[in-house]
């Protein structure tokens, strides 16, 4: 495997800053819109570990002691795991957690709140287009926020699916969505000279195609808005953004135009 793209690339220099680090979360996650998010998420990444532990149970080749049989303990690897989230709420919820990250900034705030709850996570500096993990060496393998982003997305595709031995989540924003424009606003930003955090929309089969060509088929697909997400943050209102959303969705345009996506594919029995 060939080295990580260069430490220049805005994905990592962006993460670098230990003051991004530290507002990350409140940036993403914070008001009421930002807890709406956090649940959805936590929900998929819950749900996705609640069936790698059914399938472990129920797959001969993984086998269990029968005082265990309904409670085995599935191996997480979080990619990009930034301030320690999703891998912290793995860890509560019974996985044994590594998470790997680029960034000793968003290393070193993962490893502070692991401490302070008192939760066991293995946290270590890896990037995902090389990882160091041999193949089928976790459970599900979760990597959010990280292809819209990075420099080589396929290639990190290539290692998550490589690492996984049942199960992987990823998202991406949509092409079939408003994300687009954003997308479009901030690469040309971006081409100006404009410092910004530019990221890549996804056309749904193009990700789907890429699952397939390493041995993965999609199992779920779960998609959250179809208006933008800064513009429920700026409304600010649960009561708004759950009404008219669920309109949406009762329309039929939320499965045809929401965004982000948040897929759960897993690995086909003959891979």
């Amino acid at each position: 495997m060939s080295s990580a793209p260069a430490p220049e690339h805005y994905s990592y220099a962006h993460y670098a800053d230990p003051a991004t680090a530290r507002t990350f979360d409140d940036l993403r996650f914070g008001g009421p819109i930002g807890s709406l998010i956090a649940q959805d998420q936590a929900r998929i990444l819950v749900n996705a570990l609640d069936t790698a532990r059914h399938a472990d149970t129920t797959h001969p080749s993984h086998a269990t002691p029968p005082s265990h049989a309904t409670h085995p303990t599935i191996s997480v690897l979080d990619v990009g795991t930034g301030t320690g989230r999703a891998a912290l709420l793995l860890a509560r919820n019974g996985a044994r957690v590594t998470g790997v990250d680029a960034s000793d900034a968003m290393l070193t705030e993962a490893r502070r709140r692991a401490a302070v709850e008192g939760i066991q996570v293995t946290f270590q500096k890896g990037d995902a287009h090389s990882l160091e993990f041999p193949d089928r060496s976790f459970d599900v393998v979760i990597s959010l926020r990280v292809l819209m982003h990075t420099p080589d997305w396929r290639r990190c595709v290539a290692e998550l699916c490589r690492v996984a031995d049942q199960a992987i989540v990823i998202d991406y924003p949509s092409a079939f969505s408003v994300a687009v424009v954003e997308s479009a606003g901030r690469r040309a930003a971006q081409t100006l000279g404009v410092r910004t955090e530019s990221y890549r929309v996804f056309r749904p089969r193009t990700v789907t195609n890429a699952l397939v060509r390493h041995g993965f088929r999609v199992r779920s697909v779960h998609r959250q808005f179809v208006l933008p997400i800064a513009m429920h943050k700026s409304i600010g209102s649960q009561p708004f953004t759950t009404s008219i959303e669920g309109a949406f969705s009762r329309v039929g345009l939320l499965r045809l135009l929401g965004s982000p996506i948040t897929v759960v594919a897993e690995r086909c029995a003959s891979s």
